[in-house]
């Protein structure tokens, strides 16, 4: 049998060696993060990396009185990343609070187990709307040696978009609860708040919708033909410009109405301009999508007799559809060692899309993507994020716009578009730059997750 360690310590000030390991052991429920000097805390792993500045800010943290350590004031290195860095105003914004770099370690000899920590905080909005967004990350972490540094962490939350302007966002105010022996919480505050700005929106007012509307008397007429155009909710009292359209160019064929009381009005348009295609009317002194309404088709009949000997030659421009096509369904990301974790990178396959519509209306390419299930385990659809990018064909009347680098996720993201204009279509490429945070200690084996595309 072994004997207890009785020797007499009072000389010392300190406790015996088997008195100090009970209190090590205590702590280990309490250091829900001991911090060291110069740093931040304790933290779950695994959190996607973020797409936007990284920020160094002052921070005070109290450790759980249990734990007997005195406040650390250190510095916190983390970043801010929202899902949309041009709302509108009532939009939902997603915003990632990530610590980066915390300087925290563990202060034991003792490992710490895994999914202990549970981290909260809020994001700091400033500019043209104030507040705090509340974040909260998962209980998840991995497992952190004795004497080991704490990995980062990530919390998200949401916030509604209720002003126009720049917004900006800066780190707060966090908290880590940790569930290991005893339930405790180590705060951690902004020492000068805000701390500096990570990321900025820019929001945009939403319009008020133009519910104009004009409908013609009749489809189609011969060259010289009066054609009745009726509208209805424009401004009331306005002047409204009736006006020929050859494709997305006005002709010379215009005339002018009033709108009654109700916003309503009848006018006649004569159409001379054998190259008509439709009938446009408008608030103001040029067509504008926001005040004003159609085209309404129109089709000028060409009667004037063949001369004798000629043949008139006639030919139809049909409408096409909006395709996409990829050049494989299968996506090999870059292996990563267990234990190690990091980013398993790769590329997206080539998405080519096809807009061969004609008229006024953009397209969008969405991805949403699931977790990825592997051996007894599975990677958060979270982790995967990609950085799209959109190539225009030459001769496109539209110009294709990638999406913002960021977290995919099983909310989805915007791989490529194009805007509404006048005349739309196109041929366009679309790729993307593929990286999955694989957490450290991940099983070993394979991790497949499905990203679907959507077109809209």
């Amino acid at each position: 049998m072994g004997t207890r360690d009785t020797r007499d310590t009072r000389g010392t000030g300190r406790p015996p060696p088997a008195a100090r390991r009970r209190r090590i052991a205590a702590l280990l429920g309490a250091t829900a993060l001991a911090v060291t000097a110069g740093g931040t805390l304790a933290a779950p792993a695994g959190a996607a990396s973020a797409q936007s500045t990284d920020v160094d800010f002052a921070t005070h943290c109290v450790p759980p009185p249990i734990a007997g350590l005195p406040a650390i004031d250190g510095t916190t290195t983390a970043n801010i990343a929202v899902s949309d860095t041009t709302p509108q105003v009532g939009d939902t914004v997603t915003v990632t609070y990530t610590v980066v770099k915390p300087a925290a370690s563990n202060p034991t000899d003792l490992a710490l187990p895994a999914d202990i920590m549970t981290p909260t905080g809020k994001v700091a909005l400033g500019g043209a709307q104030t507040g705090d967004v509340t974040v909260a990350g998962p209980k998840k972490n991995d497992p952190v040696p004795g004497r080991g540094a704490f990995p980062s962490f990530s919390m998200t939350g949401t916030f509604t978009v209720t002003q126009p302007g720049t917004i900006t966002l800066s780190p707060g105010d966090y908290n880590i609860h940790t569930s290991y022996i005893l339930e405790l919480d180590t705060p951690c505050t902004v020492t000068n708040p805000p701390a500096p700005v990570s990321e900025s929106v820019t929001a945009t007012e939403v319009g008020q919708p133009n519910t104009r509307a004009i409908e013609l008397g009749s489809a189609s007429g011969a060259p010289g033909d009066a054609v009745t155009v009726t509208g209805s909710d424009f401004t009331p009292g306005a002047t409204v410009t009736l006006a020929g359209r050859a494709g997305d160019t006005q002709t010379a064929d215009t005339a002018t109405v009033t709108a009654d009381g109700s916003g309503a009005f009848s006018g006649s348009l004569v159409v001379n301009d054998r190259t008509t295609t439709g009938v446009v009317a408008y608030e103001g002194s040029a067509w504008s999508a926001e005040k004003g309404a159609g085209p309404a088709v129109y089709v000028v009949v060409d009667d004037t007799p063949v001369p004798e000997g000629s043949q008139k030659i006639t030919t139809t421009v049909r409408a096409g559809t909006l395709s996409m096509t990829q050049t494989g369904d299968t996506v090999q990301l870059s292996p990563v060692e267990y234990g190690k974790g990091g980013a398993s990178t790769g590329d997206l396959r080539t998405v080519t899309v096809k807009d061969f519509r004609g008229g006024p209306a953009g397209w969008s390419l969405t991805g949403k993507v699931t977790d990825f299930t592997g051996p007894g385990a599975k990677i958060d659809a979270g982790k995967l994020s990609w950085t799209p990018a959109c190539v225009t064909q030459a001769g496109s009347p539209s110009t294709c716009r990638a999406g913002s680098a960021g977290t995919v996720g099983t909310s989805g993201a915007t791989l490529a578009s194009t805007p509404d204009a006048t005349l739309t279509g196109g041929e366009f490429t679309v790729d993307a730059k593929l990286s999955l945070d694989v957490p450290a200690f991940t099983p070993v084996g394979s991790y497949s997750g499905v990203l679907t595309l959507t077109l809209t």
